[in-house]
């Protein structure tokens, strides 16, 4: 990668612009009975798909600093889409937005949801934030490095490690085929969570920081895009875990977005084994 030290300390600095910026969007609005828009409402299947002014201004303000600092750079976010970037380096930079990952939990009240922040270098993340504005957490990945924030407070983050599947704590966002898995997958995913010792659900991507800190050591999910999972694997890697699709490839490789991360090598490939009986 031809990139330096100090450049991605420098987009690091201004990743966490990014992430306060939105926050000046999303905690106004945060149990303030904001509106609810289905998005899915006119797709053919019908899947609810909520979005807030909460999604939209938060993603909004952030492409403005994007162009405004680096506008050679392309963005890929949720609620706008992709704009490419200009001049030399068009295609080697791209930030990767989610303004709000976990719709369905802010417009219930619940502070699962998180802005998830991601840049690429020629297509492979090399830094990711996971910010939750509410409990004022966020982990911030860069140069192989995870580093969890709470107010003033930082330390290294760093997975449990553990090893044996029958202590592990799972979670995912919705463990029923009607939700983000189809038939087969939550078949598959239920021989995981009857492996381990306690299944959690509805975390969204904070339960992938708490994975990163030692407080989870698995989290399986399925219908994931770009915009879900593109800072998540920095992070999860930065502290000591790893993170691939259901057949031990990269993040993307499938068509289903399926997105394993496991707290060590050990109990990433017993879950695989699980998932692929």
């Amino acid at each position: 990668m031809r990139f330096s030290a100090q450049e991605i300390t420098d987009y690091a600095a201004f990743a966490e612009r990014l992430a306060d910026a939105a926050r000046g969007e999303t905690l106004p609005r945060f149990r303030s009975g904001v509106k609810i828009v289905d998005k899915g409402a006119k797709s053919p299947e019908r899947l609810f798909d909520p979005v807030t002014d909460a999604d939209r201004e938060a993603e909004r303000v952030q492409r403005t600093l994007i162009e405004k600092a680096y506008p050679g750079h392309g963005v890929l976010g949720e609620e706008f889409g992709e704009a490419k970037g200009e001049g030399a380096n068009a295609g080697k930079w791209r930030w990767v937005l989610d303004p709000v990952d976990g719709t369905r939990a802010f417009m219930c009240g619940v502070a699962s949801w998180a802005t998830l922040i991601a840049l690429e270098y020629d297509g492979a993340p090399v830094l990711g934030v996971i910010d939750q504005p509410f409990t004022d957490e966020r982990w911030i990945a860069y140069g192989g490095e995870t580093y969890f924030k709470r107010g003033a407070d930082s330390v290294a983050a760093k997975t449990s490690a553990l090893a044996d599947i029958s202590k592990a704590r799972l979670s995912t966002t919705d463990p029923l085929a009607s939700g983000y898995f189809t038939d087969d997958e939550a078949a598959a995913f239920a021989r995981v969570a009857k492996a381990s010792r306690v299944a959690r659900y509805s975390l969204d991507a904070y339960a992938y920081g708490l994975l990163a800190v030692g407080e989870l050591d698995l989290v399986i999910e399925a219908s994931l895009k770009r915009h879900d999972y593109a800072a998540l694997i920095p992070v999860i890697e930065g502290a000591g875990g790893i993170v691939t699709n259901w057949r031990g490839e990269a993040p993307g490789s499938d068509e289903r977005g399926e997105l394993i991360a496991a707290a060590s090598p050990e109990l990433h490939a017993a879950a695989l084994a699980l998932l692929n009986a």
